[in-house]
C-alpha cells in the first residue's frame, strides 16, 4: 500500500542565533526529506524567531521530522498546522509586459485577484499578490499570456486560527 504523501505547515519557534536556518537545512538533508518552503522572521518577542517550513511527507515521515526539530538546542517549539486550524499565505511579486495597448487587461487581471500594481514602467507592470499558492499559480496562469518578465515568491507564513497562540515551553 502506497504511503500518501500531503503538505505539512510546521511553525518552529527558536532562539535567535546564528546558523539556525543552516542546522535546520542540514537536519532535512541529511535525513533525506525536503522542504517545499521556508520563511523565517523575527517575533514580537524579542530573541524569539519563527520559521515556517512547508514539507511534503506522509504522516510516518512528518512526526520523524517534528521529532527532530524538537532535538535541536536552539528549537523552543514545533507545532504542526493542518489546512482547517490554520490561515497562510505567500507573497508574489511578478513583472508582466503591459504596454498602452494591453496595460488596462493586465491591470483588470490583477485586479480579479485582488493583486496590486505596485510599479508602472513604460513596457511593464509589477504586481504584488498575496494568498495561498493555488492563487497565485492561477495569477500566474492568467498573466503568462501578457509575458512574465521576472517573478518571485515568498514561502509560506501561517498562524493558527482562533484564540491559541504558540509560544516558548516554559523553561
Amino acid at each position: 500500500m502506497a504511503k500518501e504523501i500531503n503538505r505539512h505547515i510546521l511553525c518552529v519557534l527558536t532562539q535567535d542565533t546564528d546558523g539556525i536556518i543552516s542546522r535546520l537545512a542540514g537536519m532535512f538533508t541529511r535525513r533525506g526529506y525536503s522542504i517545499a518552503s521556508i520563511a523565517s522572521a523575527a517575533t514580537h518577542t524579542p530573541g524569539i524567531n519563527r520559521i515556517t517550513l512547508v514539507v511534503d511527507a506522509d504522516e510516518l515521515h512528518i512526526e520523524q521530522i517534528t521529532k527532530q526539530l524538537n532535538k535541536l538546542i536552539p528549537v523552543l517549539k514545533v507545532i504542526r498546522l493542518d489546512d482547517d486550524q490554520a490561515v497562510s499565505r505567500s507573497i508574489m511579486l511578478v513583472k508582466v509586459d503591459a504596454d498602452n495597448s494591453n496595460r488596462p487587461q493586465v491591470v483588470d487581471a490583477a485586479k480579479i485577484f485582488r493583486a496590486r500594481v505596485i510599479d508602472v514602467a513604460p513596457e511593464s507592470v509589477v504586481i504584488e499578490a498575496t494568498g495561498q499558492p493555488a492563487k497565485l499559480q492561477a495569477l500566474i496562469d492568467v498573466l503568462e499570456p501578457f509575458g512574465i518578465r521576472e517573478m518571485i515568491r515568498s514561502g509560506e507564513v501561517a498562524l493558527g486560527r482562533g484564540p491559541k497562540v504558540m509560544a516558548p515551553r516554559k523553561m
